[in-house]
């Protein structure tokens, strides 16, 4: 799974996922880009998934690029613990996507064959995605 090798700092706060995606919202290294349409947290586990299926499908036959890495951290206290005593131990690690965010290329293959990849990808994912190329229609 996805997770930085050292971090300044261990326990961070959530912030805010306003705005929409002034970076990272262009198709760069592949032909075909899965594009995310609302804002969330994707997990590492989320994001593994979808590379996964993605993988499966290809069969070997292109070359993929995961465009997001998952660099905040979730906290959570142990079910049932009293209020107070500080903030809860790391949970997993998330990346957050805005509108317009490119989180998967795919380049190597086909028009029906990136298709049908990202469509098993999205399946895996939280957010609303849609399907971007580089070829002029």
């Amino acid at each position: 799974m996805l997770m930085p090798k050292k971090v300044k700092y261990r326990k961070q706060q959530r912030g805010r996922m306003k705005g929409l995606a002034t970076r990272g919202n262009k198709v760069s290294f592949g032909e075909y880009g899965l594009q995310a349409t609302e804002r969330g947290r994707i997990t590492s586990r989320q994001i593994e998934a979808a590379r996964r299926a993605m993988t499966r499908f290809v069969a070997r036959g292109g070359r993929i690029w995961i465009r997001i890495f998952p660099d905040r951290v979730f906290t959570a206290r142990p079910a049932e613990s009293r209020m107070g005593k500080g903030k809860g131990a790391p949970v997993y690690w998330f990346a957050v996507v805005k509108p317009g965010t490119v989180m998967f290329e795919l380049g190597g293959v086909s028009a029906d064959i990136a298709k049908e990849a990202m469509r098993l990808a999205a399946f895996k994912l939280p957010v609303l995605t849609r399907l971007v190329s580089t070829q002029v229609k």
